[in-house]
């Protein structure tokens, strides 16, 4: 009677820590990766209206050096919240960047036929033929 009693007991045990599975750590009390917080509620409190008021890199770099987090962590947590606004892509001049397939569809919209293989021309190209096409 006593060896069922102490093989139930066992088997009992088994299937706790069987159940227990990879959650064991829950049942401790541990930080995991996917528990563990990164930003408080006022961190983001903080800066969703840093950045809201002030919508500038400048304020990212500012709020990653407050926080000692990378830019990349603050733009994410910032684009998390639906609050990050991604900056105008410009070339090294500071001109807006233009794609080739928006000069050829303004090519296209002046003479008014369809030119498939235009796209393949040169940007220096098809930029100047716009601004000769745009006087």
């Amino acid at each position: 009677m006593k060896n069922t009693n102490t093989l139930k007991f066992s088997e009992k045990i088994l299937d706790n820590i069987l159940n227990i599975g990879y959650n064991i750590n829950k049942y401790f009390g541990r930080n995991t990766m996917a528990n563990a917080k990164n930003y408080t509620e006022e961190m983001v409190s903080e800066m969703t209206t840093a950045y809201t008021d002030n919508p500038t890199r400048e304020t990212v770099d500012e709020l990653a050096r407050h926080f000692g987090k990378t830019t990349r962590s603050i733009i994410a947590k910032l684009s998390r919240e639906g609050v990050y606004v991604a900056q105008p892509r410009t070339t090294k001049s500071g001109e807006p960047v233009v794609a080739k397939a928006e000069l050829v569809s303004e090519i296209q919209e002046h003479f008014g036929i369809e030119l498939p293989t235009l796209v393949k021309a040169g940007k220096a190209d098809l930029q100047r033929l716009v601004d000769a096409i745009s006087q």
